[in-house]
């Protein structure tokens, strides 16, 4: 008997915050299959105030309430029946976090979890890298925020390893050039460390601006990316103006700006761990709360 419920996933990253609507579809004898019904995304930027002044500013708490009002709203309209809000990094370091959350909470009865880079990092590899990921071999899986980045080393199928830095790409705008010198630097040293005993790795690639990169190479949907595509496009990217990088490829304001560390932040990982490819599975939190959800494992 076919059954299909709807849930839904809201990320509150740092550059961005998302509301993920997913059909999950349940048949006799078959593994569940989770399809993307909607996803809307609104450029609230927390770590433009998080990583600057320390705190969520008072504009955009009022931004991120009408968010989850409206969020609440689609998934209504959708007939969501299940659903969970998690905050990361900009949320996690503002000394305001805490109130915000009991703020929204009761003015939108939306309940917030702040969660931790490790939980971060667990939720994403929850989502279903299966059809990427080959028994034999070896991948760094990477996703960027605007925050911080999780980086998880995969081998014959398994987690060796998993770290979270906060090295994303809304903090590499803001901070001091020492500053994000210091913590290339830490994350250099934890990707040779880790992945020095195996050859042959891949990159796999979660995020907005991979994402992008992906969509942008015009690629088929399975096919990687190469370095020397990757550093090609960084250099042709870097040339151009904020103001160009809007109005000749078409990008969002609130992409055309950290689309560069963020890149950056990819072709450092693959230089580190000697990838010469990455996979872009086009997945990211969102997904993996959706699957989470259902698994019961929040």
């Amino acid at each position: 008997m076919l059954k299909i419920t709807k849930y839904g996933a809201i990320d509150i990253g740092s550059n961005a915050v998302r509301l993920l609507v997913a059909n999950i579809i349940e048949d006799e004898d078959k593994e569940p299959q989770f399809k993307k019904s909607s996803l809307v995304r609104v450029p609230i930027r927390l770590g433009a105030d998080a990583f600057v002044s320390g705190e969520i500013s008072d504009g955009n708490i009022d931004r991120m309430v009408d968010a989850m009002n409206a969020f609440k709203l689609i998934m209504k309209v959708h007939g969501v029946s299940k659903y969970k809000a998690c905050a990361t990094s900009a949320m996690r370091e503002a000394s305001n976090g805490q109130a915000v959350v009991e703020k929204i909470l009761k003015e939108t009865e939306v309940e917030i979890d702040i969660i931790d880079g490790k939980k971060e990092a667990a939720i994403i590899s929850s989502t279903d890298l299966s059809s990427l990921i080959k028994s034999d071999s070896t991948y760094l899986y990477v996703d960027v925020g605007g925050g911080s980045t999780e980086f998880t080393l995969f081998s014959k199928g398994k987690i060796v390893n998993s770290k979270s830095f906060k090295i994303g790409t809304v903090r590499l705008i803001n901070n001091a050039k020492a500053e994000n010198k210091a913590i290339f630097k830490k994350v250099q040293q934890w990707i040779e460390e880790n992945t020095e005993d195996y050859k042959r790795i891949s990159l796999i690639g979660s995020g907005g601006n991979i994402n992008k990169l992906f969509k942008m190479s015009g690629r088929e949907l399975g096919k990687p990316i190469s370095y020397i595509y990757l550093n090609a496009q960084y250099q042709f990217l870097k040339k151009m103006s904020y103001r160009e990088r809007i109005s000749e490829l078409s990008l969002n304001p609130d992409r055309a700006d950290v689309i560069i560390p963020a890149t950056k932040i990819y072709l450092s990982a693959m230089k580190w761990s000697g990838a010469r490819k990455i996979f872009v599975p086009k997945i990211g939190l969102s997904d993996g709360i959706i699957k989470s959800l259902y698994f019961n494992k929040l």
